[in-house]
């Protein structure tokens, strides 16, 4: 026995040492630069939380960059500058090549996506009290904040109309240039709602606010509803909200939800960097998942599954890893990925078939190409 009690010690060091190695595995360049929605919003507050951890744990300096639309989101990691964003849904347009990404200069990009996070927040149109909306049905001859160059918050809003039977038609749309410019809107009584997280701070001010704010619900009983709103957003999942403005577990709200923030890389960035990124957050999710509310949907076990956006191959070496991947999934991302191939070759082909010049008339042909190649490849079309 005298051996194997000498042995003891020696296999935990050994344990240790590998455990030790196993840390020391993660290795973050000096400066990582990542994007998120304008400050005050969950994205940049999750994001900086996370940029804290790196810098903390790994002593990586992260800069968060601002951006009020999800062009100008993605277009720091299109050319480079940026290794990460913090997308909402406007990942999945641009995915598709649709609204702002249906441009000579854009066109559908090979957008993949690490991890996401959904907790107890949720996605919703935000409406001023005073306006005397009760129900989305409500919302008829109301004024609903756009903003410029973000498919997603306003395709997103136009989802949440769906839900009552109501359309772009049925309400006054404004148009602002960013996401909080918008919500200082509401504030200054120029629109009547606007889309976003209730954990937002432009949400929490608008709630404390003389207009004061409430989210209409989505039962999730109206099937007819939500099979409305799926045909215009098909990424939403019904959802019980019990934090943010407003919001809280004796006083929930029924809504809707999809991941957000989702961050997202390019396909062609290096496996082994994607890797490093996703591994850091997994690992280091102690060190953000309080500071900042939302952060804690991130925790890996709590991954979104399946959703329309491929998981890059390095995320997925990473959740493998960490026990949080599966077979299925496999066959899931691996048709996500053959259909973002097809796009862009279609895309490709478009483009080098003399496009229209004008504007307008180039993306109503991109569009129609589009549909003929999804329809060939019997692929769903969310815009049918």
């Amino acid at each position: 026995m005298t051996p194997l009690v000498k042995l003891a010690p020696i296999a935990l060091a050994a344990a240790m040492l590998t455990a030790s190695v196993a840390q020391a595995q993660v290795k973050l360049p000096p400066t990582v630069t990542m994007t998120a929605y304008d400050t005050g919003t969950s994205g940049f507050n999750i994001t900086v939380a996370i940029g804290k951890m790196m810098k903390d744990k790994y002593g990586s300096d992260v800069r968060v960059l601002p951006a009020g639309n999800d062009v100008a989101r993605l277009q720091p990691l299109r050319i480079g500058r940026a290794t990460l964003s913090a997308m909402g849904a406007g990942v999945f347009f641009a995915q598709e090549g649709v609204f702002e990404f249906a441009t000579r200069e854009w066109g559908p990009q090979p957008v993949q996506i690490t991890l996401t996070t959904v907790d107890c927040n949720g996605l919703a149109l935000g409406v001023a009290k005073d306006t005397g909306v009760v129900k989305m049905a409500d919302m008829k001859g109301k004024r609903l904040g756009f903003v410029v160059g973000s498919a997603a918050l306003n395709q997103n809003a136009l989802a949440m109309l769906a839900f009552a039977g109501l359309t772009q038609k049925d309400v006054k749309i404004v148009e602002f240039a960013s996401n909080n410019a918008m919500w200082k809107g509401i504030l200054n009584n120029d629109a009547d709602a606007a889309f976003g997280s209730t954990i937002s701070g432009p949400a929490k001010e608008t709630e404390t606010s003389p207009r004061g704010l409430l989210w209409p619900a989505l039962p999730p009983e109206d099937k007819a509803g939500w099979d409305r709103v799926r045909k215009v957003g098909p990424f939403f999942t019904q959802h019980t909200a019990t934090c943010g403005a407003g919001i809280s577990k004796d006083k929930p709200i029924q809504m809707g939800t999809y991941p957000y923030p989702i961050y997202s890389v390019y396909a062609a960035q290096p496996e082994d960097e994607v890797y490093m990124l996703t591994k850091a957050m997994i690992e280091g999710y102690d060190g953000y998942k309080d500071n900042a509310p939302g952060a804690g949907g991130l925790a890996v076990k709590q991954q979104t599954k399946d959703w329309s956006v491929p998981v890059h191959k390095g995320a997925v070496k990473a959740l493998k890893e960490a026990g949080a991947w599966s077979d299925g999934q496999d066959k899931h991302n691996n048709a996500l990925f053959k259909r973002q191939e097809l796009l862009v070759a279609a895309w490709a082909d478009f483009s080098k078939a003399n496009p229209p010049a004008d504007a307008a008339k180039f993306t109503e042909e991109w569009m129609k190409v589009r549909k003929a190649t999804l329809v060939k490849n019997n692929l769903p079309d969310f815009l049918e």
